[in-house]
């Protein structure tokens, strides 16, 4: 399964985080995309972050079912293929 996210220029959460040098907070990306899971999540077993969005940016955000009841998930920057984040997700139920 996979998903795209675009944070437009001007992002609400641009110009306050960080002023001068706007990141997309982490924990907006991951909201984000667990909001992606159908049933939502009951968990976080690991989130990592290695690389700062900026607003303007898209997301391509691709799932593989970890175990029957979680999925891992990678957050590469659509232009270039660069990842951003990666994690896995507990569920109440099989994702994919």
């Amino acid at each position: 399964m996979a998903c795209d996210i675009h944070f437009a220029a001007d992002h609400p959460v641009g110009p306050g985080h960080f002023p001068g040098n706007p990141i997309i907070p982490g924990a907006l990306i991951l909201d984000l995309v667990i909001g992606m899971l159908p049933g939502g999540a009951t968990g976080i077993r690991s989130a990592k972050f290695l690389h700062p969005v900026r607003p303007g940016q898209s997301l391509r955000v691709q799932w593989r079912e970890a175990s029957g009841q979680a999925a891992s998930f990678e957050c590469r920057l659509a232009a270039c293929g660069t990842l951003v984040a990666s994690g896995t997700i507990e569920t109440g139920a099989p994702v994919l």
